[in-house]
């Protein structure tokens, strides 16, 4: 149990005993590149966690102990400048961000490890992050509300891991609830739970074990498509301030007005958001069928229309098309690489990997990943 391995290395490396967090990955059913355009997601956290162990030393230093890294590592408080590169700079950057707010911090020392699997899309950072903002907040006894420790690791990515994050990973580890999915108001970050009762059916992520190098430069094209495409239609309906404001009917009134792929990249995003609300329908009636359909569809738009996946994801969904066990699969993520997300039936689960690995090493000479998940509750202490 990695709870116990954390208190036996707290121990062995600092002579005492931790206080202990978990800090959960997430996945995200539906609604993907939403998040940017002010729009709606429905992520959940996962049974895969960071874990931490925490306790104060009495000095201005902080000693961190890495169980994945087999590493140590430590800063000065007074020295919180981000490292060129590391894991460190996660732990430095919230913080950082905590001694800013004017929370008083002192010298800790922290063991961490999980069993989150890296570069698979599942947030590891994101659940890092949470899980020292809620560490210290319980550790120094300073009730600091969830909410804006979401915002001290968001913040804390983009300044310390230099990523633009959006705000979906942080919320849905912090916030996530057992049985449910969270919905998601990127604009308002209003949320509503929704329950997610699978019954014989469950989650199953493959994992592409691909990520190809266009991704960064096509996700701030896609970002600069999207706002070309919001210009365009404010021309006519000076109301609109996002894609979340845009109808279908306000872009086919400027489809003639937007260049290249705009109109396509426009579209997917406004459907994605009519999708997702009715996907939050379609769990609030127990149709899994229906959510499954909109999980496809989902894929198809991202595939075709915003041009974000790539031949290993497509292949992984279309071996579940005309398979009555698997309602639906779609891939979850940025794109070019990473998992699909597929609702399979459990009776089902090892006939499908044993037929679908074969396949994909077959074509690609690359072995699957699985990853079976089920949901969780948000970051927490243990």
């Amino acid at each position: 149990m990695l709870t116990h391995q954390i208190q036996t290395e707290f121990s062995r490396h600092f002579g005492s005993v931790p206080l202990l967090i978990a800090s959960p990955g997430r996945i995200n059913l539906i609604g993907e590149h939403t998040d940017y355009n002010d729009g709606f997601v429905l992520p959940a956290a996962i049974d895969k966690s960071i874990y931490l162990g925490f306790a104060k030393n009495g000095t201005r230093n902080c000693r961190i102990y890495s169980l994945d890294y087999q590493a140590m590592d430590s800063f000065s408080l007074d020295e919180l400048v981000p490292r060129e590169k590391g894991w460190i700079n996660f732990l430095m950057g919230v913080t950082a961000q905590l001694l800013r707010a004017g929370y008083p911090i002192e010298g800790f020392d922290c063991v961490f490890g999980g069993d989150i699997p890296i570069g698979a899309g599942l947030s590891s950072s994101a659940a890092l992050e949470n899980g020292v903002g809620m560490g210290l907040s319980e550790l120094f006894d300073l009730r600091i509300p969830k909410l804006e420790l979401v915002q001290f690791a968001q913040k804390a990515e983009h300044e310390f891991a230099g990523v633009k994050c959006g705000i979906m990973d942080m919320f849905a580890s912090m916030m996530g609830r057992s049985g449910h999915a969270l919905r998601l108001d990127c604009r308002s970050l209003e949320f509503a739970y929704f329950p997610l009762s699978l019954g014989e059916y469950e989650l199953m992520l493959l994992d592409t074990r691909v990520e190809h190098s266009l991704g960064d430069t096509a996700y701030n094209t896609r970002r600069d498509e999207c706002q070309t495409g919001v210009e365009t239609v404010r021309t006519q309906f000076p109301q609109v301030n996002s894609l979340r404001d845009v109808s279908a009917d306000m872009l086919d009134a400027v489809r003639n007005h937007l260049p290249g792929r705009v109109y396509d990249r426009c579209s997917y995003v406004v459907a994605e958001n009519q999708r997702l609300l009715k996907s939050c329908e379609a769990l609030e009636m127990g149709n899994l069928s229906a959510f499954g359909d909109a999980m496809y569809a989902s894929h198809e738009g991202l595939s075709r229309q915003y041009e974000v996946s790539c031949e290993e994801l497509d292949f992984l969904v279309a071996q579940t098309i005309n398979k009555p066990e698997v309602l639906g699969a779609r891939m979850m993520g940025g794109g070019f690489g990473g998992c699909t997300i597929n609702l399979i039936a459990s009776a089902y689960v090892d006939t499908f990997l044993s037929e679908v690995s074969k396949a994909y090493t077959n074509t690609f000479g690359i072995t699957l990943k699985p990853y079976r998940v089920t949901t969780s509750e948000g970051t927490r202490r243990v």
